[in-house]
């Protein structure tokens, strides 16, 4: 009986990450590689290869960063140790073999003893179940890093192309700051334009060149971050990137039974129940071998000159005059206490969590829908109607370079509302099926370029 439940503990095929895999395709719909052989490491690279062939989109900077990112390779080590820990969990202790070999007056005594954990033999069904719970438990935290691994590609990736589309659109502006100065500049030199004028529109450009600097070292840290979560080093660093954010859906994603979707898929709550769990049964097996730790039978045959062979057995039992398990079963007891309170308080952030996300999520929508279908065509009405009155020598040309320069600062603002809302949807898409997405808050950048358009007359 003790060979055969030992040979049924086994390393699975698949390492566990079936399981991991269908815990995140049922979330986010794709599935992270854990390349163990170096086929496996071929066919990761191959498929790395077709991704960045094409210019990547989110989806295939999430599918990217589940292949290379080398803190998810870590994570599934971990799962690997934990199915370590549970094939050694059913397997025995190797018996004891005792050897004795006496002298006495010329006659020999030779003693044999075989021995046997007869403890270790009873407690086996108990210790694979619990090493079976903290597998699955392992199970789920690798999953739910799999959730903030892409999250994460997902969120660089929508920061590094808002901010390469601010620094293509900063240059734009510093071309036109640079026609308005050398305009100026002429008109100045013919008495047509004051020197005050003038000044401000140089000013305007040596400020729109400041600007291309610092948007341009921001897209070179926002790609640089994506390079991070993506994994990718070498020569697979020169991907390319779509000039624009897509555009938003056309409604919104609506609140309901978001809290309730929250408690049954979010990884961490139903990692918290499984922990309490799993303490539980520890609980029981801690009270069960309290009293006996160590319980051992033993064949012995013994022989000795001239006389005949003795036959037996022994028990070796610890006796509990010191200690009697008390303290070990009172600390089994809070651990698994602190983990009802732990889970209980998991659920709880987690609904709150989730509420938080989806009001900065419908927020971040209703701002960038704003800056799409009011301020940035009434930003363009007015420039036009402003140029029509410059044709008709009804307004100067530096009230139509004030102008212009509010609509970059509405423009610049429209590109960080729907950069937020992006990063919004990411957060929101962690909280419900993850664990907590971290910072909700907006980056406030609508509502300091508004501030700055002002322009001194």
């Amino acid at each position: 009986m003790a060979g055969a439940m030992a040979g049924c503990a086994s390393f699975l095929p698949d390492g566990g990450t079936t399981r991991v895999n269908e815990l995140t395709q049922s979330r986010i719909g794709f599935e992270a590689a854990w390349p163990r052989t170096e086929q496996d490491r071929a066919s990761t690279r191959a498929a790395s290869r077709e991704l960045l062939a094409r210019p990547l989109t989110a989806d295939s900077a999430v599918r990217l960063a589940l292949l290379n990112n080398r803190a998810l390779q870590a994570s599934f080590a971990e799962l690997g140790i934990a199915e370590a820990d549970l094939v050694q969990a059913g397997r025995l202790r190797n018996p004891g073999f005792v050897f004795e070999r006496l002298a006495r007056n010329g006659d020999i005594v030779i003693g044999r003893a075989f021995l046997f954990d007869v403890l270790g033999l009873l407690t086996l069904p108990v210790r694979t179940q619990i090493e079976t719970r903290r597998f699955a438990i392992t199970q789920e935290r690798v999953a739910a890093e799999v959730l903030q691994v892409a999250a994460d590609a997902r969120r660089t990736w929508v920061a590094a192309v808002a901010a390469q589309e601010t620094a293509a659109y900063a240059d734009q502006v510093r071309l036109a700051a640079e026609a308005s100065a050398e305009l100026a500049k002429r008109m100045a030199g013919v008495g047509n334009f004051s020197k005050l004028d003038a000044a401000r529109e140089q000013a305007f450009y040596t400020e729109a060149i400041a600007q291309v600097s610092r948007a341009r070292l921001a897209a070179v840290s926002a790609r640089e971050r994506l390079t991070r979560a993506l994994g990718l080093e070498g020569d697979d660093m020169q991907y390319q990137l779509p000039p624009r954010l897509p555009d938003l859906p056309k409604t919104p994603r609506e609140a309901n039974a978001l809290e309730a979707t929250a408690i049954t898929t979010r990884l961490d709550v139903q990692t918290s129940v499984r922990e309490a769990e799993h303490l539980a049964a520890t609980l029981g097996l801690t009270r069960a071998t309290g009293f006996i730790n160590v319980l051992e039978a033993g064949y012995q045959r013994n022989s000795e000159t001239g006389k005949a062979v003795q036959t037996g057995y022994e028990i070796e039992l610890r006796l509990p005059i010191f200690d009697w398990g008390g303290a070990r079963v009172a600390r089994a007891e809070h651990l698994y206490m602190q983990a009802v309170h732990r889970a209980a308080d998991t659920a709880t952030r987690a609904r709150s969590e989730v509420r938080e996300a989806h009001a900065a999520y419908r927020t971040a929508f209703e701002l960038a829908r704003q800056y799409r279908d009011d301020l940035v065509p009434l930003r363009k009405q007015i420039s036009e109607e402003l140029l029509l009155r410059y044709n008709g020598m009804l307004v100067s040309v530096f009230e139509l370079l004030a102008d212009a320069r509010q609509q970059i600062a509405t423009v610049s603002a429209a590109i960080d509302a729907k950069r937020d809302f992006f990063l919004a949807e990411a957060s929101l898409e962690l909280a419900l099926t993850g664990k907590s997405p971290g910072s909700l808050s907006l980056s406030g950048a609508p509502a300091r370029a508004a501030a700055t358009t002002e322009t001194p007359h």
